[in-house]
C-alpha cells in the first residue's frame, strides 16, 4: 500500500512535468511575439532573438527534459504499483534528483533577470547588451495567462511535496 502511495505521487509529478512543454507550446509563440514587440519598443531589432537562438516555446530542452523526467517517474511508478523490489530504491534515487532539478528550475525562475543579462553579455551582441531585460522578460511573461503562475506554484508544490511523500511512503 505504501508503494502505491509513492506511485500515485510519482504519476502526479509526471503530469506536473508534462505541463511545462504543454503550456510553453500553447503560449510560447505569443510570448515570443510580445518579447519581440518589447524589443521594437526599445529600438532593438526583433530578429536578434532568433539570430541568437532565444525562444519562449517548447523547443529543445524545454520539451525533452520535462518529458524525460515524466517518463522516468512513470516507469518508477509502474515498479511501485507492481510491488517490484527496485521501486523503493529507484524512488529514493530519482525523487532526490527530481527535487534537486526542480530546485534548479525554481532558482532559475527567481534569478531570470540576472541570468538573462549575463547570457546576453556572453553572446557579445551589442544589440542584446542594450536590452532592458526586466521589461523584455515582463512582456514575455505577460503573454502567458494569469493562471500559469498559479499552475507553476501548484507544480512546485506537487513536485516537492509529492517527492517527500513518495520517499516517506517507500521508507515505511
Amino acid at each position: 500500500m505504501n508503494a502505491h502511495l509513492a506511485a500515485v505521487m510519482q504519476l502526479l509529478i509526471a503530469l506536473a512535468f508534462v505541463s511545462i512543454p504543454i503550456v510553453r507550446h500553447r503560449f510560447g509563440p505569443a510570448a515570443t511575439t510580445a518579447a519581440e514587440a518589447e524589443l521594437s519598443r526599445q529600438g532593438i531589432r526583433p530578429a536578434v532573438l532568433a539570430e541568437n537562438g532565444l525562444r519562449f516555446d517548447a523547443s529543445g530542452h524545454e520539451t525533452w527534459a520535462p518529458v524525460s523526467v515524466a517518463a522516468i517517474m512513470a516507469a518508477v511508478a509502474a515498479l511501485n504499483f507492481a510491488g517490484h523490489g527496485w521501486g523503493g530504491t529507484l524512488t529514493w534515487i530519482f525523487q532526490a534528483l527530481v527535487v534537486l532539478g526542480n530546485a534548479l528550475i525554481l532558482y532559475s525562475n527567481l534569478t531570470a533577470v540576472s541570468a538573462v543579462r549575463t547570457a546576453f553579455r556572453r553572446k557579445g551582441d551589442p544589440e542584446l547588451a542594450r536590452v532592458d531585460v526586466p521589461a523584455f522578460l515582463k512582456a514575455a511573461e505577460n503573454a502567458f495567462p494569469g493562471w500559469v503562475r498559479i499552475q507553476q506554484n501548484i507544480r512546485h508544490a506537487i513536485v516537492f511535496g509529492g517527492s517527500a511523500l513518495a520517499i516517506v511512503a517507500v521508507s515505511l
